[in-house]
């Protein structure tokens, strides 16, 4: 196995199906709660940290992981897990996917009197009619916005669109360089094409990752395991860091609901049913119930079954509080300035990787 610095535990959570991403979000670019995110889940045990594949967003989760480490004493101190650093991911598209958009509106056009079913059904808090430095409406904040579109069929006067960007091969290669551990390449069934012009970039650099993921939805009108399938055949005779498939459930609506994880796990069990080389990891929908479905379905944890869980609307909205109280503290707002609020950050993003890694539960953090 090649790579830069896959630590054998975090193998051991992978074999052991105990294995945690924190998923920031690929069009996410809020950096101080990216930041935030990054320092309160690797301090609670977290193997992983995914990011969106810029340079900015890069380094503030980075300078968050560091931060993190300098912290760890105290941490473990305090009862949280003695963990190594998370891997640090970017996410890349071969085309058009709903994780790579942003919304957008002109607020000029909107009636006086609307009620704004946008702004209240928006979980980033990514929309705001507040006056900006120009004296005009700020209407979609981007930084702000990952993409998730609850926004678009709530506009009265149908305003409301998209705009999606696709990863450029030299962006991958320059993330690459630039130190990340891991990859993730979106897909879906259909795609071939396009996933091939994104792997030929790709697999120059590949010895450079400690791991590269795939995650791909399920397909009503094509089949997508066949297409994994096709996948696998295409990376295994190069590959050299570890491989995980993500079994993309129900993207981005794990803070909707208890439900909204059941379409993961569903589309779980086909993928390990498939027998791909590498590992399977659940994402889309997952939430606090994640594990309890899984057991309920009789799934196994770790390699032949689930070896991991990616949460990500769910996670960062654990933390948006904290978020929240840290932009009030306008040049101070880095979590390490605010002991309160750094480690009630840790312990809410702990109550979430200890309901995946049994030995966290044993942990038990200060008040």
């Amino acid at each position: 196995m090649g790579g830069v610095k896959v630590f054998p535990s975090q193998i051991q959570s992978l074999e052991a199906g105990t294995w945690f991403k924190a998923i920031c979000g690929a069009s996410f670019q809020h950096l101080p709660a990216i930041r935030t995110i990054a320092i309160a889940y690797a301090l609670a045990g977290a193997d992983c940290i995914d990011v969106a594949a810029d340079e900015a967003t890069i380094a503030a989760a980075r300078d968050g992981l560091r931060v993190a480490e300098r912290l760890r004493p105290e941490a473990i101190e305090r009862g949280f897990p003695a963990a190594p650093p998370p891997l640090l991911m970017a996410s890349f598209n071969d085309a058009e996917d709903p994780h790579f958009r942003k919304a957008y509106f002109d607020p000029l056009v909107c009636p006086p009197r609307c009620p704004r079913p946008c702004e209240r059904v928006c979980p980033a808090d990514a929309i705001d009619f507040e006056l900006g430095a120009t004296g005009k409406p700020l209407g979609v904040i981007d930084a702000r916005c990952y993409g998730c579109g609850r926004c678009v069929p709530t506009c009265p006067i149908g305003a409301i669109d998209t705009r999606s960007f696709v990863a450029k091969p030299k962006r991958v290669i320059g993330a690459i360089i630039s130190g990340i551990d891991a990859i993730e390449i979106h897909t879906r069934s259909g795609s071939e094409a396009d996933f091939d012009r994104l792997w030929q970039a790709i697999c120059p650099w590949v010895n450079r990752l400690s791991l590269l993921s795939v995650s791909c939805p399920d397909s009503r009108d094509r089949d997508a395991i066949a297409y994994l399938r096709a996948l696998a055949a295409k990376i295994s005779p190069q590959l050299a860091p570890v491989l995980l498939w993500q079994a993309d459930g129900r993207p981005m609506s794990g803070d909707l609901g208890k439900g909204a994880t059941v379409a993961a796990v569903r589309f779980g069990r086909k993928v390990v049913a498939a027998g791909l080389p590498g590992f399977v990891q659940l994402a889309g929908g997952t939430n606090d119930r994640t594990v309890t479905k899984l057991q309920e379905a009789g799934l196994r944890l770790g390699r032949g079954g689930i070896s991991g869980v990616a949460y990500g609307s769910f996670a960062r909205k654990l933390l948006a509080p904290i978020c929240d109280e840290l932009e009030a503290h306008r040049g101070r707002d880095r979590l390490e300035l605010h002991p309160e609020l750094l480690w009630r950050a840790v312990r809410l993003a702990h109550s979430l990787t200890a309901s995946l890694k049994p030995a966290l539960e044993e942990a038990r953090p200060m008040p």
